[in-house]
């Protein structure tokens, strides 16, 4: 069942009846005037996330993403209209571009003084900043400007801002109706999918002196919880899913250093832990986290194929090029930075479907409701169908509600 709604979400919230859904997945405004657009000058208001709460079922999970400007906002007045705050997840990622003022070259063009053009080698890798500081010249030069008057020359170097690599995703519960056992058996809701979102490593999980499959002398597993499974130790399905997901891109991997306990990571490939499909595991809980960023959740970026899905009938459109900034990384898209990439998804912020599958299988029941309130171009309830959970979207755009259903209705219901 897909119920997608064209309307304002607050007004629309108040017609769904009382704990109705088992979760709400969405991308709300980060209130950051993303692009100029209206829907953006700020987070949602506490009475929306009141209406939330109120549809939602008790201990029913909210995953709301937002901006590091502007995650403590929406935090509050998730947490204000009743919600529990549980823990945030950061999506962390390489391509995101800074949008920093070169405060020298502020003050040279203040002071009235043209500054002078270099060229210099390019390298792999560099990107005009927002203010055209450096521009990407052809045979293998870039052209740059150098300060010219003193007081340029101290600042040179200075900014405003860092590279965006992350957006923060609130986890947020509503309060249960007794313990969290009593509330699961009444309600359907409370807990989230461990298992279901483990994370897949050929790393040997269970660790120490007993990962061998080793026996005391009466031939009966070491008292450690482990099951025995044909002589052996039962190999957990997969690392234990972390408040942390990335993109796989070498940048990113490369923060994280190696250790003894894990394998290095081959830069030139991706890392082997990208678990898009999500198949439900029965295993003992693993608490090892050791080795690179492979062993959180790997989810790149939407690609045009991702964001235009189902929507082979609609006009394709040039998308305006996002300068660099602090907003590029709100797009979550890898064609946002290009320049004359065509898409027939217009909407600026599309999520990854295989990150809204992830989140949507963290904290949905087996045949639950996804409630979305800011549906945009249909992300989340793309990732609940593929799931095979029912979805309720709200949208105010007519434009975006009927790529969403495109979206959707392209998408093929799985079979259980």
């Amino acid at each position: 069942m897909n119920n997608l709604i064209h309307g304002d979400c607050l007004e629309e919230l108040k017609k769904l009846d009382d704990n109705s859904v088992d979760s709400i997945v969405t991308d709300p405004p980060y209130g950051l005037s993303f692009m100029g657009k209206k829907w953006d000058y700020d987070v949602p208001s506490e009475e929306v996330w009141r209406e939330c709460l109120r549809v939602l079922k008790p201990g029913g999970h909210l995953l709301a993403f937002a901006g590091t400007r502007t995650q403590h906002r929406m935090a509050v007045r998730i947490e204000d209209a009743g919600f529990e705050i549980r823990d945030m997840i950061a999506w962390v990622y390489g391509s995101g571009f800074p949008k920093s003022l070169n405060i020298g070259k502020a003050i040279d063009k203040a002071a009235g003084a043209e500054r002078e053009k270099v060229m210099v080698p390019t390298k792999a890798g560099n990107h005009p900043d927002q203010a055209g500081d450096i521009a990407l010249g052809a045979n293998g030069m870039t052209d740059i400007s150098k300060p010219v008057t003193e007081a340029a020359k101290q600042w040179e170097g200075w900014g405003t801002a860092l590279k965006p690599a992350l957006e923060p995703i609130t986890v947020a519960r509503k309060p249960l109706t007794g313990t969290v056992a009593e509330n699961v058996l009444t309600h359907g809701t409370g807990g989230i999918n461990i298992d279901g979102c483990r994370v897949e490593t050929s790393d040997n999980l269970n660790g120490g002196a007993y990962s061998k499959g080793e026996y005391d002398t009466d031939g009966k597993v070491l008292e450690l919880g482990l099951k025995r499974q044909e002589g052996l130790y039962e190999q957990p399905a997969g690392r234990f899913p972390a408040n942390l997901i990335h993109d796989g891109s070498e940048e990113v991997v490369g923060l994280f250093p190696e250790n003894k306990s894990n394998p290095k990571v081959n830069s030139n490939t991706k890392p082997n832990a990208f678990v898009a499909g999500g198949s439900i595991w029965n295993s003992d809980n693993t608490y090892s986290d050791s080795g690179s960023a492979a062993r959180f959740f790997y989810c790149a970026k939407a690609s045009k194929k991702d964001r235009d899905e189902g929507l082979e009938g609609f006009e394709a459109k040039q998308i305006r090029r996002h300068s660099g900034g602090e907003f590029a990384h709100n797009s979550g898209s890898t064609e946002s930075s290009k320049n004359g990439a065509t898409v027939r998804n217009s909407h600026p912020t599309v999520k990854p479907t295989d990150l809204m599958r992830y989140l949507c299988r963290l904290v949905t029941p087996k045949g639950g409701i996804v409630l979305d309130p800011f549906m945009g171009s249909g992300s989340t309830g793309k990732a609940a169908k593929l799931e095979g959970f029912n979805f309720i979207g709200i949208e105010r755009e007519a434009e975006y509600v009927e790529i969403a259903r495109a979206r959707i209705d392209a998408v093929d219901s799985p079979m259980f």
